[in-house]
């Protein structure tokens, strides 16, 4: 992990700019932090826009994180922002375009496509970078993971025995495969569902909600589209890290 860049910010957050082999990712640490007291780590996974983009909605999400007591760190997803694109998962959004366009159904095929090959790179990432950021001075665990394609938290969820809660958006297509998988997620969740989001099937959403394994599982549901999350779902998952990292 290189450093590229750092600043205090108004609120005595450290906002760090770093660099993981070709990914690029943010750190924020609260002022409160220190080798004697880190923080407790949460990972924020971006939709896949670009960090650029989804700068001002990561920073105030890390910033009310850090009002809680807790770092958090973003990475850009493969095939995101400056990072080379995934062929296959281009071609898939052609196709998710011409069939929406058309009025079609999106096919599984399609989705396959579109969400697998980006969860089997961005997992991996995820787990590079956490082995890079817990060791540092003032970051501590338990982690929690909060955002962006649900499949991701899924797989990570599964695999990555260091995440011991997280928030998932519902807002991205779910592969079958992520069905079978989430039977073995047993971690806390706490689940954002915009109930007329229009890039989302909200069947598909509450199925694989009922298919999560984990005891403690909560869904939030509320009306509006993909960008109308109200303020009192971001005070709830804060509240549910507060109870499960802290």
């Amino acid at each position: 992990m290189h450093f590229t860049s750092e600043q205090r910010l108004d609120d005595g957050v450290l906002e760090r700019e770093f660099t993981l082999g070709e990914i690029p990712g943010v750190l924020w640490t609260p002022a409160s932090a220190s080798a004697s007291a880190p923080s407790p780590l949460i990972l924020l996974s971006p939709p896949p826009l670009g960090l650029r983009k989804t700068y001002p909605r990561l920073a105030a999400r890390a910033r009310h994180a850090a009002a809680d007591g807790f770092a958090t760190a973003t990475i850009e997803l493969p095939g995101s922002g400056d990072r080379p694109r995934l062929p296959a998962a281009e071609q898939a959004l052609a196709d998710l375009r011409r069939a929406m366009e058309a009025g079609e159904p999106v096919t599984d095929e399609i989705i396959d496509a579109l969400i697998l090959p980006l969860v089997d790179k961005a997992v991996p990432e995820w787990q590079t970078a956490l082995d890079a950021l817990l060791p540092l001075p003032g970051i501590g665990g338990p982690v929690g993971y909060s955002g962006g394609v649900i499949s991701i938290g899924t797989r990570l969820a599964v695999v990555e025995p260091r995440i011991a809660a997280a928030v998932l958006f519902a807002g991205s297509f779910v592969p079958r495969a992520m069905f079978e998988e989430a039977r073995h997620v047993t971690i806390p969740l706490h689940v954002l569902l915009q109930w007329d989001d229009e890039g989302n099937d909200r069947q598909a959403t509450l199925d694989l909600f009922d298919a999560f394994g984990s005891q403690e599982k909560t869904l939030n549901a509320n009306m509006g589209g993909h960008t109308g999350v109200p303020p009192h779902a971001g005070d709830a998952a804060a509240k549910f890290f507060i109870r499960h990292l802290k």
